[in-house]
């Protein structure tokens, strides 16, 4: 039995794999339930136990893959605060953001041996509540695209312009009408508080979508 500290060189690491494995599902989940892509470019697959929809669209997986490759050292050393799917109309408007809120608290030390049998129960809850989201929220109008934010913490910020992890691929500040929604009403999903990473999950819907 191994135990991790938040001292150990990859405990970072271990926490930004787990995660960004978690979100890429996520993120294909939201896009077939939600509706923004055709259901025929989905294929049934298992993650956590459960049944999930991943897209067979090689550009769609091959940008999901790029953004939370970037992500994933802002996790690493704890930076980023929230990772944000957002579904806008065709005007570019959002009528939904599924944000998903992180953090790592202080860790003392835990077996790595229980670490992931447990966060991925717990992540599992989340993969359920995404699936029957739609049961929560309005339909959204037809030719919905989506984009990925990521909100970090101050001290990240200001680095974000030297860490290009991918070329041609860089961070860009996002534009306003993407970030900003009026009076939006929100829908808690799920959260999940383990030794390693809490997580709160909700939506943000656009009262009138049409």
């Amino acid at each position: 039995m191994t135990t991790l500290t938040r001292q150990d060189i990859n405990f970072g690491q271990v926490v930004a794999d787990i995660l960004c494995e978690f979100l890429e599902v996520a993120i294909h989940l939201i896009l077939y339930v939600r509706e923004v892509y055709p259901s025929g470019i989905f294929q049934k697959r298992k993650k956590y136990n459960v049944p999930v929809q991943m897209s067979c669209h090689p550009e769609l997986n091959q940008y999901i893959q790029d953004t939370l490759h970037c992500v994933k050292p802002l996790i690493e050393k704890n930076d980023a605060e929230k990772v944000v799917v957002v579904i806008m109309d065709k005007e570019h408007h959002p009528v939904e953001r599924f944000v998903f809120e992180i953090s790592q608290p202080p860790l003392l030390s835990i077996s790595s041996d229980t670490l992931l049998s447990h966060v991925e129960q717990l992540l599992r809850a989340f993969i359920l509540k995404i699936s029957v989201c739609d049961a929560v929220l309005n339909n959204n109008p037809p030719g919905c695209s989506f984009t990925v934010l990521v909100h970090t913490r101050d001290a990240a910020t200001r680095n974000m312009e030297k860490v290009q992890v991918i070329k041609d691929f860089p961070w860009i500040v996002a534009d306003e009408q993407e970030v900003h929604m009026q009076e939006p009403k929100l829908i808690p999903l799920k959260t999940m508080t383990s030794d390693i990473v809490k997580m709160q999950l909700y939506v943000e819907e656009r009262a009138q979508k049409t």
